[in-house]
């Protein structure tokens, strides 16, 4: 579906939520909790539109009209054409990535940049983004790992990378693919495997559903948008 549809049901949608009655005494929080019990809610505050909340979820963000029950899914674009849904958003992304627990990360150089990756050692796209930002200098490098479903040898080069003693060599390895033919000795170490459980909670709790992600001196990029990355990083290599 594409902005202006979304955006035109969404503004369908809130029409409703305007006119219905009052709630009662239960609030938009209880009233939210009771009948959408499976909706995750970190944040349930009100939106720029009167009667309409804006619900934090994970990474997403969401609306909710008290009264008739509607749970809305889309973008939010005022008059003047700004996107309030994503803003948002990115605030909710930098808010989790600046809180992040940066011992627990791969760290890489000690430059004036800094850079916050979440990624897989097997995403194509995240291998692009490393590349790019290999052959930089000036930057200090905190890594996160993410190991989709989808990548089923992903989690067993993390552990590895855990257990070696350079890890920022061992993380180059797997992703320049040198630890693609999964011949290496596999890892046993209840240090490794716990700082691999740390890291998928820690991505978990801050709403990562996907990678790469990357946090450029307090700026979001999602996916590996070269372009964008060389913008914020200047031409500093």
């Amino acid at each position: 579906m594409n902005v202006a549809k979304s955006s035109l049901i969404l503004g369908l949608l809130l029409g409703i939520a305007v006119i219905a009655a009052p709630l009662g005494a239960e609030s938009p929080e209880e009233s939210l909790r009771k009948n959408f019990p499976k909706i995750r809610a970190d944040v349930i505050r009100p939106a720029a539109i009167p009667g309409l909340y804006e619900v934090v979820s994970g990474s997403r963000v969401l609306y909710y009209a008290p009264g008739p029950e509607y749970i809305l899914y889309g973008p939010l674009i005022n008059k003047e054409g700004k996107n309030l849904t994503e803003e948002r958003i990115k605030e909710i992304m930098v808010k989790g990535l600046k809180s992040l627990p940066l011992d627990k990360a791969v760290r890489i150089g000690s430059g004036s940049h800094q850079v916050i990756e979440i990624t897989d050692p097997d995403c194509p796209y995240c291998r692009r983004g490393s590349a790019f930002l290999a052959g930089k200098k000036d930057l200090t490098r905190h890594i996160f790992f993410f190991p989709l479903a989808m990548h089923p040898n992903a989690e067993a080069k993390v552990r590895q990378i855990f257990c070696a003693e350079d890890r920022g060599k061992a993380y180059e390895e797997a992703m320049t693919g040198k630890l693609d033919d999964m011949k290496f000795t596999p890892c046993k170490s209840a240090a490794a495997d716990d700082l691999v459980k740390a890291h998928k909670e820690i991505c978990n709790r801050i709403g990562i559903t996907s990678t790469p992600l990357f946090m450029i001196d307090g700026e979001i990029v999602w996916g590996a948008d070269i372009p964008r990355m060389e913008q914020l990083l200047g031409d500093k290599k």
